[in-house]
């Protein structure tokens, strides 16, 4: 997996020295009253109100924006935009300040931002995508193509060559802009309705091809409000963002929910730098950060007691919270390590765990003006407290659909449900239990077995810092059978034996596969797919199976 260092020619706010006046944005009322209002318009209205105040802190280039400052840039992209090819507009920047005013030039003129996977696969991606959504222009840099030796696609536009292009008038033009009164700027940047595309984000592609998931303004809107009041958060945050826009998280958590209210944002290019983003959350005082476990188990080795003092703050998701990266980091930073959970298609945040509201293990309870259903798997009734079932969501964070595939958005979203695909259980306090997407269960034997289960089980019972990842293979006899991938060495039969005290015999794994490192996705997740694939090769049949044991 590859992220790089922020480009650093693209710097549109050292352009701009000129301050906007000081406007007063209007209130928001939370829940079913919200008042639901374009997200680029009230982007203008929080960065009249902030004025001087930091927007971002880039910290791979060591700049800073102002609220001002962010406002002028991203009119001076929305002209430079509006010459290019009419539809959505792909973006492939890391991120960075200037990713943010790519996004916010993007809307501003009236594209939709499509956001592209630069950290493998970069040029088939961005054909994909052009496919896929049917636009031709993407924004990016060729300082990013070098340093991830990707080929030009055709309809890349270089932000070099933007930058280069940008005049004295078109300067002036853009600050005289920014100092309109709130109701004339937005009445010249594009407008439309709340159900409009927002951002066009893709699905991991880690069990099969990604899918083009249309979210909204009301869809991630009403995710920060959410966030916002469970988390309880204010303008006077300071937001690490080192996680990629292409991912829901980055998009929602690491831009728009601390650009809404004024909150200030650090940027840092590349999450697996850990070493770097130790350093910004230590000099910049971050309130709040959120990752996968990979990531923040990257952190808590690279740190020191005392280096987080003004963290109050971490949100974990996307994959299973092991309980010693938990209880270690809570020990050595005396901040709770918050589970959440969330997909792509639901803007992303279902339900969390909060300071006030903490059950470890568990994801949390559903976010306000969230439902969420278990579904009985055969008989589609609804399951009481503690029992397991398919995980429904219904609100205002679900996605509009996916672009031009109403078969797949009809088969997920039913009467306004929407089908996670995972599977869970509901606990008589309402704090909702993961136990894995329905496509990790495997019948052996007649029996319904959890591979997330099973890697759970395994997982506490190895060294503090490993991997593992339990996958299906066929098999001639019971139809399928676990191999558990793990990153190093152990003694098999004493692990099997120790498993076999929670987990039934068809659930122990049949053999081991010792992998240097796991595939990854750009987002910090463990690659399902390759996983599979590396596994099939390395345990065919021939392969030593472990020792036996018994339950």
């Amino acid at each position: 997996m590859f992220f790089l260092n922020q480009l650093s020619r693209f710097r549109p706010w050292n352009l701009i020295d000129a301050r906007s006046v000081v406007g007063t944005g209007a209130p928001v009322k939370y829940g079913n009253l919200l008042r639901i209002m374009l997200l680029h318009h009230k982007f203008i209205e929080t960065a009249q109100a902030e004025g001087d105040k930091i927007a971002i802190i880039d910290r791979t280039t060591g700049s800073r924006v102002t609220y001002s400052k962010a406002l002028i840039a991203s009119l001076i992209l929305a002209k430079k935009f509006q010459a290019f090819d009419p539809g959505a507009l792909g973006i492939m920047i890391p991120t960075s300040a200037g990713a943010i005013l790519t996004v916010m030039g993007s809307l501003f003129s009236g594209r939709t931002p499509v956001m592209i996977n630069y950290s493998t696969g970069a040029a088939a991606n961005a054909k994909f995508a052009q496919e896929k959504c049917g636009f031709k222009t993407i924004i990016t840099s060729k300082a990013l193509l070098e340093k991830i030796n990707c080929p030009a696609v055709d309809g890349m536009i270089f932000i070099e060559e933007i930058m280069d292009s940008i005049s004295a008038l078109d300067k002036l033009r853009a600050a005289l802009k920014s100092k309109l009164p709130k109701a004339a700027l937005h009445r010249l940047v594009a407008s439309g309705s709340e159900d409009d595309d927002l951002v066009i984000l893709f699905t991991s592609g880690s069990e099969k091809e990604p899918k083009a998931v249309q979210l909204t303004h009301r869809n991630i809107r009403a995710n920060v409000q959410s966030l916002k009041a469970v988390l309880d958060l204010g303008r006077d945050d300071i937001f690490l963002a080192n996680l990629p826009y292409f991912h829901v998280l980055g998009q929602t958590a690491n831009l728009w929910l601390p650009l809404h209210d004024g909150m200030t944002i650090v940027t840092y290019a590349n999450p697996l730098e850990f070493k770097e983003v130790v350093r910004a959350i230590k000099e910049e005082r971050v309130t709040l950060m959120a990752g996968t476990p990979s990531f923040f188990r990257g952190y808590l080795n690279k740190s020191e007691a005392g280096d987080f003092a003004a963290l109050r703050i971490s949100l974990v998701g996307a994959d299973k919270c092991p309980d010693d990266l938990r209880e270690a980091w809570e020990k050595k930073h005396g901040v709770p390590l918050l589970e959440a959970y969330g997909t792509t298609e639901t803007s992303p945040g279902i339900s969390t765990n909060a300071p006030a509201a903490n059950r470890p293990g568990s994801v949390g309870k559903a976010m306000p003006d969230v439902d969420i259903r278990i579904e009985h798997l055969e008989t589609g009734a609804e399951c009481a407290a503690g029992e397991i079932g398919k995980i429904l969501v219904k609100g205002d964070l679900v996605m509009k659909g996916y672009l031009n595939d109403v078969e797949e958005t009809s088969r997920r979203i039913r009467g306004g449900w929407y089908d996670t695909g995972d599977m869970g259980r509901l606990d008589d306090d309402g704090y909702l239990w993961l136990e894995g997407r329905l496509k990790r269960f495997v019948k052996i034997g007649g029996e319904m077995v959890s591979l997330v289960r099973v890697e759970n089980v395994l997982g506490k019972l190895l060294p503090s810092g490993s991997a593992c990842c339990v996958v299906e293979l066929p098999d001639a006899v019971k139809g399928a059978k676990i191999v558990a991938a793990i990153a190093g060495k152990l003694d098999e039969k004493s692990i099997l034996k120790k498993m076999a005290a929670e987990l039934p015999n068809l659930a122990l794994p049949k053999k081991f596969v010792y992998l240097d490192e796991f595939p990854m996705m750009g987002s910090g997740k463990i690659d399902f797919r390759s996983v599979t694939k590396i596994v099939s090769e390395m345990a065919g049949p021939n392969s030593p199976a472990p020792a036996k044991t018994t339950a």
